[in-house]
This record gives structure tokens, sequence and C-alpha cells, in this order.
């Protein structure tokens, strides 16, 4: 296994008030924000002494998440994807949304776990993990 399996690679906020939350997480944690476009709209990359830390979502209109609460996402770097899904849906977990790529960012699958909690697995672009 690679250094970086296993390790949390990215945390998410996903909300319908980014601008709250852009002015909430710049107050106490003292982070800024970069703008990075995607396809319907801006994600907001929060900066600490000028590395990324979190993202944050804006989940307004997207369907699959009506009547979902605000709330944080976290994604998990594994070596091997497809094996980290089989042994997922082995253990009594099961796939939520098929693997996907994100350019420069990796291959993203979404899973619950067998407690039913929601989790994103991932082989990260460019990492010497895969």
């Amino acid at each position: 296994m690679s250094e970086q399996h296993g390790a949390i690679w990215w945390s998410e906020l996903m909300t319908r008030d980014p601008a709250a939350a852009m002015a909430y997480y710049g107050q106490v944690c003292g982070w800024s924000w970069d703008e990075m476009p995607m396809p319907g709209g801006t994600y907001l990359v929060a900066m600490r002494d000028g590395q990324p830390v979190a993202g944050v979502m804006d989940m307004t209109g997207l369907e699959e998440l009506e009547g979902v609460p605000a709330h944080w996402f976290t994604y998990i770097a594994v070596d091997d994807l497809d094996a980290a899904i089989a042994d997922t849906v082995a253990a009594g977990g099961a796939l939520a949304r098929e693997p996907f790529e994100m350019a420069d960012v990796g291959r993203i699958a979404i899973l619950s776990d067998p407690t039913g909690a929601m989790v994103g697995l991932m082989t990260p672009a460019g990492s010497e993990i895969g």
C-alpha cells in the first residue's frame, strides 16, 4: 500500500449558502478563498497559508441533495478504487455513485459504508497512488 492509502484526502462543505460559509470560516479559521470555475457554477477552495485545505460546494438545485441539510463530506484516498468499491460492497456497504473522473483531481466514487455513512473514495490524480 502507498503512504497515502487511507489518508483523509479532501473535505468539502456542501451548503446552500456559500457566502455565509465563506464569512464564517474566514473569520473563525482565517481561511481565504480561491474560485474554481466548474460546470454549473463556481467551486470555492479554502486556502490557509497559500495551501488548499477544503472546498465549499453550493448544493442549491442538486436534485439528489434536495432536503439534505448542509454538511461536511469527506474523501479518503485509496490505491485501487475498484478494489475499494468491491471491498465496501462485500462488507455490507453500497455504491451510491459510479466512479467518475475529475480532471487534475482523480477518480472518485461515492459510497455508503456498512454503517450507512456516506463517504467519497478516490484515487488522486498525480499522486503516487495507483
